[in-house]
């Protein structure tokens, strides 16, 4: 009996929980810098003064 498909079964899975492992990272790293970018907008609108003009 030859152990080359479990061997290769197994490189298999590691590769593709390897990549899956990359990849999650990844998308989770974007969704951070993509929230932190909306709330530094978001501080930044409400640090502005009013400019409301009144006319009389």
């Amino acid at each position: 009996m030859s152990y080359a498909n479990y061997v290769t079964a197994a490189y298999a899975v590691f590769a593709v929980v390897l990549g899956w492992d990359f990849l999650s990272t990844r998308v989770q790293i974007l969704r951070h810098l993509r929230a932190a970018r909306r709330r530094e907008q978001r501080d930044a609108v409400r640090a502005r003064p009013n400019r409301s003009v009144e006319t009389q």
